[in-house]
């Protein structure tokens, strides 16, 4: 236990820009290092009060509420060391940044968050890069395999207004991939439902399943080659590796996908030289009039994309 911290008894009185969210994500990032299972149980267990009275963990919080967290272990938050070089490229990979938001040009191949082995992610580094920051989290995820535009929020109320405009299908995203033949031009759109899984190994994996959350996904070709297809995606709603799961379920997987591919089309594509997924979050829309906040960032094609393409061409 001796790389643990001991948190005595809190008391936390909910500001403005605290308010709104569920006691259980406020807990999630208030006590990081502390695994989920173990705040759904001081939760479950009435050892998180608000106002001196039990709550569930979807109470939502509110102005001027006093928030008791009980003593707790928590594992210290160790940031990356970044050299130079990577300090560099971070910097680089960055679109657009203002007082509210910052819009990330994420790399494939960088997890978004650490954890399952990863020491760091991309919210991690972004910290060691921001020390003075006093508030930055992830508004959405990317897989690490894809790469694009990554949004995250400098602001909490910024956080909560990104995050209406996700559940409301509000936020335009847009993405481009390259798929195994030669697309329908008159599938634009797929709408299968899709259901998260855990195999035995821990492996997370999604299958199309009818009673599942519901997944709206359009697509229009860009180009067609001799056997792939390139097609610009829009996501209307925002699943768990929606775009792969859609395109495999049409018989049209994304190349150099390992989990949900094609074999023998990705080592066709591994001889031409691609060498990771081809799928890249292209752009991105957000309309925010209330506060009178218009935003449309695009992530230009990774270069080894744009050579794979050339070299198709």
């Amino acid at each position: 236990m001796s790389n643990l911290e001991y948190q005595p008894i809190t008391y936390l009185d909910i500001s403005a820009e605290k308010a709104g969210q569920r006691v259980d994500n406020f807990l999630h990032t208030y006590l990081k290092g502390v695994p989920k299972s173990h705040v759904y149980r001081i939760l479950r267990t009435g050892q998180v009060r608000v106002n001196k009275k039990r709550i569930k963990p979807t109470y939502r919080l509110l102005v001027g509420d006093r928030l008791r967290v009980p003593p707790i272990q928590i594992k210290p938050l160790i940031l990356p060391i970044l050299n130079t070089n990577r300090k560099q490229a971070l910097t680089n990979s960055i679109l657009y940044e203002d007082n509210f938001l910052l819009i990330l040009n994420k790399p494939a191949g960088m997890a978004v968050h650490g954890g399952s082995g990863i020491n760091a992610g991309a919210i991690e580094s972004l910290r060691v890069l921001y020390p003075n920051a006093p508030y930055l989290e992830l508004v959405h995820r990317l897989d690490r395999e894809t790469s694009g535009c990554l949004m995250i929020a400098k602001k909490r109320s910024m956080l909560r207004r990104l995050h209406t405009l996700f559940r409301n299908g509000d936020i335009y995203k847009q993405y481009i991939a390259l798929v195994q033949g030669h697309w329908n031009p008159s599938k634009t759109e797929v709408t299968v439902s899709l259901r998260k899984n855990v195999l035995q190994s821990g492996e997370r994996i999604v299958r199309v399943c009818s009673d599942g959350k519901s997944a709206i996904t359009k697509f229009h070709i860009i180009q067609q080659f001799t056997n792939t297809s390139l097609l610009q995606i829009q996501l209307k709603t925002g699943r768990t590796h929606q775009i792969r799961v859609h395109t495999a379920h049409e018989g049209h997987p994304i190349a150099g996908d390992n989990k949900y591919g094609n074999k023998d089309f990705n080592q066709q594509m591994r001889q031409l030289n691609l060498k990771n997924l081809f799928l890249h979050a292209e752009k991105l829309v957000i309309d925010l009039p209330e506060i009178d906040y218009h935003l449309t960032i695009k992530a230009p094609l990774p270069e080894n994309l744009q050579r794979f393409l050339t070299n198709l061409d």
